[in-house]
């Protein structure tokens, strides 16, 4: 049981996310924070914050804050909520999304990335693309990783079991078990909760990219570290 945070970044030395287009000059600021911390940071009022934690998000969401500009919660289109009732294990849909609410999200694998960018909702699309130093992420944050052997904000095709428990500290995931798998799926995603305030310290590369016709193209680099 467990992977090591020198053996993970061995595996998996680059980190992925997608945000919003446009999204990186908050990043800069703020860090890369989870949607109840933005929330947090934009004062968003009841009943509002509570609709936004723990129900679907149709469509992104665009928050405004007088002091600290426009912000972009991205929408949760790849999850069914009829779906994600029938799969959850030990939490209601309320209690999942909240869970999902709660953390930042990491592809440890550029195929996932692909993946989720080729979906139909966000192909052609342009997105913030952050690659980040994994080795410095376990450094600085081990502590708040969790890591899942799935795609916990998607039902689609198939809606596989979770709950709470899909979430498992370094130390408890089954990476013995799963170590043989192709990268693509030995480990799925690592999240780390709250957010990561420091991100940009150790960010490899920032883009603005999209899938078109099932490539990777990035007419835009905002930032590359030399």
């Amino acid at each position: 049981m467990g992977i090591t945070p020198a053996e993970l970044s061995l595996r998996y030395p680059v980190l992925y996310h997608m945000a919003s287009y446009g999204s990186w000059p908050s990043i800069q600021e703020h860090g890369l924070l989870s949607t109840l911390e933005l929330l947090n940071l934009y004062e968003v009022p009841e009943p509002r914050r509570t609709e936004l934690l723990t129900s679907q998000r149709k469509e992104s969401v665009r928050l405004v804050h007088p002091v600290h500009g426009a912000a972009t919660l991205r929408d949760q289109k790849p999850l069914s909520e009829r779906s994600l009732e029938r799969c959850l294990t030990d939490c209601d849909a309320a209690t999942w999304y909240g869970t999902l609410n709660q953390r930042v999200f990491f592809w440890l694998d550029r195929e996932r990335l692909m993946t989720l960018m080729s979906a139909a909702e966000y192909s052609g699309k342009l997105h913030t693309v952050i690659q980040a130093d994994t080795a410095e992420l376990m450094r600085r944050h081990s502590e708040r990783i969790e890591l899942a052997h799935m795609n916990t904000g998607n039902t689609r095709p198939f809606a596989h079991p979770r709950g709470r428990s899909t979430f498992k500290r370094m130390a408890d995931y089954p990476y013995e078990l799963r170590r043989r798998l192709p990268d693509y799926s030995a480990v799925v995603e690592l999240t780390v909760t709250d957010g990561v305030l420091d991100l940009s310290d150790f960010v490899f590369k920032v883009e603005h990219a999209a899938e078109v016709d099932g490539r990777y193209k990035a007419p835009e680099v905002l930032f590359e570290r030399r």
